[in-house]
């Protein structure tokens, strides 16, 4: 499916949506009906686009360029390469309006606001003519009282939003001294030397990033609902969890009330467990005061069936539901005034940070289970944050699951992720550590006004997310803490302008160590603050293995080692690390023709982000560490993932063998932004690629790290997440590649609860006793009672370097009654093998993939697909390493 196809596909939906008259929520009537948009009438970019002045449709929620797209103003921002005539967007301002009937009662309610949680960014908010708000922040909800200014008919809703580029800009060229800004614009929109992306709270993705385009978008990305009511409103209700173990829970429900008058009321907690009894768990009278209120009311769970993160246990969820009821005059004794619910799962976590005589650990602590974090960062779903269903999400996410993912972390130059995907990663187990949206760029936190913008931005936040067992930590930021002291910013500012530079770094401490730090205290129910990623909670020292998180980028970005060179960093938790590769070939071809592939073909470069184009040099240099070169743009596809996937396996399992020393290991990147060549191992699309395969297999509870060092030396480990202690077998052989076994050894193994354990350590001449290591691999097997058998295969030369033999694979496929049934065998050593069933069905869903197969091993794999069997048979496709004809084979 082209990606032309389905972005249209994605605006229908939304359309249809928007169709619909004002709709009644549980917070009140979404303004979404009638919306249209335009250019605003004299604006510089009016005379070189006069296509889009007119009034054209538009979906509220929604942003600028999916309308102008959805309108056919603009190409597909996906499809080819039409990044660069696009950019004039963000250089516009733009109106969008439309008219309502106010809702029965709202006329006579005592109080109505009009509510506005994603204005992106420098929004103006007119009703009947009269300006309501200017607001300069994309992540704050806006609630502005409307009452008295409503009409029966015929509202006029008026939002006209400002370009963020021209805005800020004068101000930023007026500064002698340029704060340090991310990626300059390659496109002429804004000057490099003065960059407008860390001045603006919006989204910094927008601004374009090294795995994804830049759209300077703007819009009304999230509902307008206008609420109004005569008594009470229910404005929050957290679920603070004060003390949780298996005898008893203790909960303060907290309700914040705003009461339009004095007078007393009953309030109702209602409890219904994860198996679906209701009952009352608390009930209070309390004499509400005009204006806002605070009302705790404690709640006490005797034995409480605990959530625990995925593969420590289940995640049972508790609903609770909130009624307030009036006690004198209208509406006493009847139903309830007010209501409002949420969900949570019962739970104690904490961030361990215990001293040592190395530095001090960074660990998790859910239920008081030491938890290794495994798991990968999440950027944005979509440039076009409106555009990411929940459906799209639950595939990522239970993707992550089903690959014996843990931990997720949500990086700060996105937007705060929704309640879609804290539900989504509450029911799957998937703790998340949440970056304040500050991605990369130092802030002008030396501006009270900016921090105070920002402090707000933070409540509204925290506020939200809080009651989510999910949420594991708040971090303030993504690499400006080493950015500043070890990148040249710092320095550089320090001695161009000194009073500057301490003037910028001590709001930098304000902000992060100060500001931020005190509403997760306020507000987040205990969960912890960490200042900076990586870091180690504004240490004098950042970035280093003996404390905190760490970033390591030295494989892949500069100075590009190897990924052996993984093995040679142990830190407390790795937050970041990552290699590129390309999507599989149905992606690739939904934004460019075959005729258009190619390695430095201009369609496919523009869909390669890193190094101002020069990524796939990168990519290649990779390959050819292991694979060597290859000028065939789908073998260069192919092998980039199995450089990917065999790189990122080394350093996991290298980081679960260190525990308990490292506690977490969160490759770059789950998922992607748009189509095209990225680090994550999950496409735009939701298809896997090699890496996400191979990350269920190390990311597995019970798993073996055979990790073979640059100096031939090989570490044998037994990984156990496991809360109990396992008995099993270990077996080493030795075998040619044409499947001679030349040694084969077996001995029992205990493997200790939530432990690494270490089996031994073999120098090349040990296994490999006279056999040629360019024909001869060993071969290390884990089988533990009721835990797939996990292998473990060391290679003693580079794949380059063997001489691949036909592995004779063969493949059978039929139908059963569950679907379809695929029988691979090989006859020979069978690396990197890769199963695709190209033009029958871009979607068809294997049960695994990227395999490695030994001498005369056959394997019984699911596939789903809607296609028939003839028309699957007829395009199904195997490769492995030895159909790359830079290779030597043997046949």
């Amino acid at each position: 499916m082209r990606a032309r196809r389905f972005l249209g596909l994605c605006l229908v939906l939304a359309a249809a949506g928007a169709a619909s008259a004002m709709a009644a929520t549980p917070d009140g009537f979404a303004i979404d009906k009638g919306w249209r948009f335009r250019l605003v009438p004299g604006n510089a970019q009016a005379a070189s686009h006069p296509e889009a002045a007119p009034w054209h449709t538009a979906a509220v929620p929604g942003t600028v360029h999916t309308d102008l797209f959805a309108n056919r103003v603009i190409p597909d921002p996906y499809v080819g390469a039409p990044e660069a005539g696009l950019q004039w967007i963000g250089l516009a301002d733009w109106e969008y309006r439309t008219r309502f009937d106010a809702p029965r009662g709202a006329l006579s309610a005592a109080r109505s606001d009009l509510v506005l949680d994603g204005l992106d960014t420098f929004a103006e908010v007119w009703l009947n003519g009269v300006k309501l708000l200017d607001a300069d922040n994309a992540f704050r909800t806006w609630r502005l009282p409307v009452q008295g200014r409503l009409r029966a008919r015929g509202n006029d809703l008026r939002i006209v939003l400002h370009s963020p580029i021209a805005k800020l800009l004068p101000q930023v060229e007026a500064m002698p001294h340029k704060l340090l800004g991310n990626y300059p614009s390659p496109y002429g929109d804004e000057p490099k030397d003065a960059m407008t992306a860390n001045f603006a709270r919006k989204p910094g993705y927008h601004y374009g990033w090294d795995w994804g385009p830049r759209y300077v978008t703007a819009g009304i990305w999230k509902p307008v609902v206008l609420q109004s009511w005569d008594a009470v409103r229910i404005d929050d209700l957290q679920l603070r969890q004060d003390h949780v173990d298996a005898a008893r829970a203790d909960i303060a429900a907290i309700a914040s009330l705003d009461a339009v008058r004095d007078g007393a009321a009953e309030l109702r907690l209602w409890q219904t467990t994860p198996g679906g009894r209701r009952s009352l768990a608390a009930r209070q009278r309390v004499a509400l005061h005009a204006g806002a209120n605070r009302i705790d009311l404690p709640v006490h769970v005797d034995r409480p069936q605990r959530w625990y993160p995925n593969g420590y246990g289940a995640q049972p969820l508790y609903r609770y539901e909130l009624e307030v009821r009036a006690e004198h005059g209208k509406g006493a004794g009847k139903a309830a005034i007010a209501r409002a619910g949420a969900r949570t799962g019962l739970r104690s976590i904490e961030l361990r940070r215990d001293p040592d005589d190395r530095g001090r650990s960074f660990y998790f602590a859910v239920n008081g289970i030491p938890v290794f974090a495994k798991g990968a960062n999440t950027i944005p779903f979509d440039m076009f944050q409106p555009r990411v269903s929940k459906a799209r999400l639950r595939r990522v996410l239970q993707s992550a699951a089903d690959a014996n993912m843990n931990f997720l972390r949500s990086w700060g130059g996105g937007y705060y992720e929704s309640e879609d995907f804290f539900d989504l990663a509450d029911e799957l187990g998937l703790l998340v550590w949440q970056d304040f949206m500050f991605g990369g760029g130092m802030p002008p936190a030396y501006d009270e006004a900016f921090r105070a913008n920002v402090v707000a931005e933070a409540r509204d936040n925290v506020r939200r997310l809080r009651n989510h067992p999910s949420l594991a930590l708040w971090c303030g930021n993504n690499e400006e803490e080493i950015a500043w002291k070890y990148w040249g910013a710092g320095k550089e500012m320090k001695a161009a302008a000194p009073s500057l530079a301490d003037k910028v770094w001590k709001g930098y401490v304000q902000l992060f160590g100060a500001d931020l730090r005190k509403v997760v205290a306020e507000e987040g129910g205990g969960i912890a603050y960490w200042a900076s990623s990586p870091g180690d909670d504004l240490a004098e020292v950042a970035n280093t293995p003996a404390s905190g998180d760490m970033h390591y980028w030295e494989v892949w970005g500069n100075p590009a080692y190897p990924p052996s060179k993984y093995l040679e960093i142990t830190p407390r938790f790795m937050s970041e690390y990552g290699l590129q590769a390309w999507p599989v070939q149905a992606t690739i071809d939904a934004f460019a023709r075959r005729a258009e592939q190619g390695i430095a073909a201009p369609v496919i470069e523009a869909h390669q982000k890193f190094l101002a184009g020069k990524g796939n040099e990168r990519l290649m240099k990779y390959v050819d560490y292991e694979f060597g070169a290859t000028q065939d743009f789908a073998g260069f596809v192919y092998l980039s993932q199995a450089a990917q996937a065999e790189g990122i396996e080394l350093a996991a399992l290298h980081h679960r063998a260190s525990r308990p020393f490292t506690m977490g290991s969160l490759y770059w990147q789950l998922n992607d932004v748009w189509p095209g060549a990225s680090w994550s191992s999950v496409d735009w699309f939701g298809r896997w690629k090699a890496l996400h395969f191979h990350a269920r297999r190390f990311y597995a509870p019970v798993a073996l790290a055979a990790l073979r060092d640059a100096g031939g030396k090989t570490t044998v480990s037994l990984l156990n997440d496991r809360t109990r202690p396992l008995r099993g077998e270990l077996r080493l052989r030795l075998m040619s590649l044409d499947g001679q076994v030349l040694r084969d050894e077996r001995r029992p193994v205990e493997l200790a609860p939530l432990s690494s354990t270490r089996a031994g350590d073999y120098l090349d001449a040990d296994l490999l006793g006279g056999a040629d290591p360019a024909r001869t691999v060993a071969v290390f097997e884990l089988r533990a009672e009721g835990e797939p058998a996990s292998r473990g295969v060391v290679y003693f030369r580079a794949a380059k370097e063997m001489a691949w033999p036909d592995p004779g694979l063969q493949a059978q496929l039929r139908r059963d009654d569950a679907g379809y049934a695929l029988e691979l065998h090989a006859a020979r050593f069978a690396r990197a093998v890769w199963i695709d069933v190209d033009g029958a069905d871009a979607d068809a869903g294997l049960s695994d993939n990227a395999l490695t197969l030994l001498p005369n091993e056959s394997v019984s794999l699911r596939l789903s697909s809607k296609a028939g069997l003839e028309a699957l048979r007829g395009a199904l496709r195997l490769r492995s390493l030895a159909d790359m004809p830079s290779f030597t084979k043997t046949r």
